[in-house]
């Protein structure tokens, strides 16, 4: 955080306190010249300054991520990327610039996007919990510092106490809280997988869990005990304003702090960066599911300590997206209501079991890396439906290179050309397309018929 450029945020913290740039530059030290350019984020925001204002002003340095305008230029971008904005050709620099002079307008921006449901979507936002929870996540990147330090020092203290995960946490769980854990046959627990009994005092686990489902379940429920302040203070700062989305935020941020405790984020970072981020390595190496590790690669957001920027998409075989985390990576793969049949992500559901590796290329240029392999959730049994998903993983293909599963592939080599669905793609003479673009003329030649069953305007 040597450098950072947040003139919306030190300007907001100046109004808030009543001062002029005269009267707050004097009391920070500096000229008044100097802050204009600052909160015109023509001057970044140092260390020393920094600290300032959090000594001057009560200011929480984690704010500077919470606060971006709209969720930061990334965020924005995302929307922008709307097909309904194509012809209007946004750069980068023209984005930087509208944030850094009105970051209001941006602001207000992407609540009106937001609220009419990214354009095209018939639900507004305000009326959709899960998208309220997803934009507090995405705001904070998924990473929790306080949930991290707090499951880390708890992983710290079990580890003292036994060598298993999951009977140090029974343990802790029958001493601290009376509480004991209590595994139950599918006859008795038939629609369940995890029940909290504090009549009996007992956490009743379903036996269709694996070990590793086991020892989350056991993690959230001490993590609902024990990190309850940490995520009290979070679901309160969010300020949803439906009481389903805090429920919903909750859920997430237990999970959070759950696979926080069975994978510390201190040592999950040093064997991901020793193994090259081999995912199933990982797996055994915690005692954790491909997903749960998946999940955990899209957080390592620590200051100081940061792993690569992953995103997360979890799709069903309609192509449904059940989870998606785009974290620090700024994917708009994760952000697109559509998914490209190009993409081999769609592929792993004819592999059961085996990952599937893609290196593909947006028309915007970017060049993606991706892993993807299918997940079954626990609980299900013989004749009945068994749910199965496929997990996919992405990071910028400049920075693959040190992936133990991007070996032997040349990542600056041909890559599969995809879009973000039909609707939002205007690769001409694409033999997969299923719909034109929306917002360009359709072209018609009888004597003609081309790769595509449409032909359209494409300048």
């Amino acid at each position: 955080m040597a450098k950072l450029i947040a003139g919306h945020q030190v300007r907001k913290v100046r109004r808030q306190a009543g001062l002029s740039q005269a009267a707050m530059a004097e009391q920070l030290g500096i000229s008044a010249s100097y802050l204009n350019l600052i909160e015109r984020n023509q001057r970044p925001l140092t260390a020393q300054l920094l600290v300032r204002l959090t000594e001057l002003y009560d200011f929480d340095p984690r704010a500077l991520n919470a606060a971006a305008p709209g969720g930061g230029g990334d965020a924005i971008r995302r929307r922008l990327g709307d097909p309904m904005f194509a012809d209007l050709e946004i750069d980068r620099t023209e984005l930087e610039e509208w944030l850094a002079a009105a970051p209001g307008g941006a602001e207000a921006f992407a609540r009106a996007y937001d609220r009419i449901g990214g354009g095209a979507a018939a639900t507004a936002a305000g009326d959709d919990p899960l998208a309220a929870v997803r934009r507090e996540v995405e705001r904070w990147r998924n990473h929790f510092p306080d949930l991290d330090a707090a499951a880390e020092a708890l992983a710290d203290e079990l580890r003292l106490s036994a060598g298993d995960l999951y009977a140090a946490i029974a343990e802790r769980l029958r001493v601290k809280h009376s509480l004991t854990i209590r595994v139950l046959p599918v006859e008795v627990l038939p629609d369940a997988l995890r029940r909290l009994d504090l009549h009996a005092r007992q956490l009743q686990l379903s036996e269709m869990l694996d070990p590793a489902s086991r020892t989350f379940q056991a993690a959230f429920q001490l993590g609902a005990i024990e990190a309850r302040a940490e995520i009290d203070a979070l679901v309160k700062g969010a300020g949803l304003a439906e009481r389903a989305a805090e429920r919903l935020y909750r859920r997430h941020l237990t999970s959070y702090f759950a696979a926080a405790l069975m994978m510390p984020y201190a040592r999950f970072l040093r064997a991901c960066e020793a193994t090259g981020y081999e995912v199933e390595l990982l797996q055994r190496r915690f005692g954790a599911g491909y997903e749960q590790v998946a999940h955990r690669l899209t957080t390592l957001q620590r200051v100081g300590a940061r792993g690569l920027p992953f995103f997360m998409i979890r799709i069903d075989r309609a192509g449904q997206a059940s989870k998606r985390y785009a974290g620090a990576s700024g994917a708009v793969l994760v952000e697109a209501e559509g998914r490209c049949p190009l993409w081999r992500l769609h592929n792993a559901f004819d592999r059961p079991g085996r990952i599937e590796r893609d290196l593909v290329e947006l028309q915007s240029g970017e060049r993606w890396f991706t892993l993807a392999r299918t997940v079954h959730p626990q609980g299900a049994r013989a004749g009945q439906v068994s749910a199965e998903f496929v997990v996919g993983l992405g990071l910028t293909a400049d920075l693959a290179g040190s992936l133990a599963l991007a070996r032997g592939l040349d990542l600056t080599g041909a890559a599969t050309p995809i879009g973000l669905g039909c609707r939002s793609c205007t690769r001409p003479q694409c033999p997969q397309r299923s719909a034109p673009p929306a917002g360009r003329a359709l072209l018609f030649n009888d004597r003609e018929r081309g790769l595509s069953a449409f032909s359209f305007v494409e300048d």
